[in-house]
């Protein structure tokens, strides 16, 4: 198809810009986007090999997509380069686990400050409901335990009308190597992960700003405890 331009008087000045044809989605973003599915459905663990060649038989395609989308979880920290070019899951060490809750005290802390200062009525009921609804899990997993308390923190970040801290909960959140890190804490007790979220709102609708950002900085510090000991019981019971 010809390149069609256009023409467009900005500020007295005549620009021409080409037309952008909408294009199909990318086939490697297609395979991205199913190994990040494959590590949520736990297809895929921290053991597993990934041979850009076997997937590609698998998925019945060319290797280039593949490898594009494997190298792009590798950038992304999600996997790390094995033996002969093969791939596996990144394990987080202590330290990094530590600067990965640090920075979500850090977000979601300030959130429950802000909710604290707009003393909404509007906020408390919606953050109520969300943590009831949310923490009716029919039926128990890694999976349905993450997606709630992901739900629950993502809906405190958003009360906080703040689009900026919304984009650094969902940098954080959105990472794929946070689901198999949470997954560890199935060596100790899933339900914990939860933690006591009424009482977080209680303290938001109390309007003490301080309070809020301290009761949430402690309540963020438990699930690091909470995901050290999962690490550890993860680690132990592999060897």
């Amino acid at each position: 198809m010809d390149s069609v331009y256009w023409r467009h008087k900005y500020r007295g000045m005549n620009m021409t810009f080409k037309s952008i044809q909408p294009e199909r989605r990318r086939l490697a973003d297609e395979v991205y986007d199913e190994l990040v599915e494959a590590i949520i459905r736990r297809d895929i663990g921290l053991e597993d090999t990934l041979v850009q060649e076997k997937l590609a038989n698998e998925m019945q395609i060319s290797r280039t997509p593949v490898r594009e989308a494997l190298l792009r979880l590798a950038q992304e920290g999600v996997l790390e380069v094995s033996s002969r070019g093969s791939f596996k899951i990144y394990k987080m060490n202590e330290e990094e686990v530590k600067e990965l809750y640090q920075s979500r005290a850090a977000v979601e802390g300030q959130c429950a400050r802000i909710l604290a200062a707009h003393h909404l009525d509007e906020d408390i009921v919606f953050l109520r409901k969300t943590i009831e609804r949310e923490e009716k899990i029919d039926t128990p997993s890694v999976r349905a335990y993450f997606e709630a308390n992901r739900n629950i923190h993502r809906a405190i970040v958003e009360r906080a009308n703040n689009r900026f801290l919304l984009d650094m909960f969902n940098m954080i959140w959105g990472k794929a190597q946070v689901f198999p890190l949470f997954a560890t804490i199935e060596q100790v007790d899933l339900s914990k992960s939860l933690g006591d979220h009424m009482s977080l709102v209680d303290v938001i609708a109390s309007g003490d700003r301080t309070e809020a950002l301290e009761t949430f900085t402690n309540h963020i510090q438990d699930g690091f405890e909470l995901q050290l000991q999962g690490l550890y019981a993860s680690k132990n019971g592999s060897e």
